[in-house]
């Protein structure tokens, strides 16, 4: 996923629970929703970024020289600069791009039939 083209905001914005109830029915459901997609954006962009300044790893045990490499710089700073996780989660589920169940409800469903 390319979290640059996201449309969530890059600060943080008042919103209206009601709004963020409108799907699931109840506050603390949404917001359960919402913290574990963010956990996983968060894996996922902790994944990218690790794996792109595996590149510049350096594996020399002396702490005098360290080296700083503008690559590697401007890839820290473009991560800094994307939303944070719960801001990309909040507008997904917003936006209706999140898929979620709860076993719950899909347990009483079957029990009723």
């Amino acid at each position: 996923m390319d979290y640059k083209k996201s449309k969530a905001p890059v600060n943080t914005v008042t919103r209206n629970i009601m709004d963020l109830c409108d799907e699931t029915g109840n506050i603390y459901e949404s917001v359960a929703i919402i913290s574990k997609r963010s956990n996983q954006i968060a894996v996922e962009i902790k994944q990218d970024l690790n794996k792109k300044l595996q590149e510049f790893a350096s594996y020399n045990d002396s702490l005098e020289e360290v080296f700083e490499n503008r690559e590697q710089i401007e890839i820290s700073r473009y991560y800094e600069k994307l939303p944070k996780p719960t801001l990309i989660a909040t507008q997904e589920f917003l936006d209706g791009n999140v898929y979620y169940r709860d076993p719950s409800k899909d347990n009483a469903n079957t029990n009723a039939e």
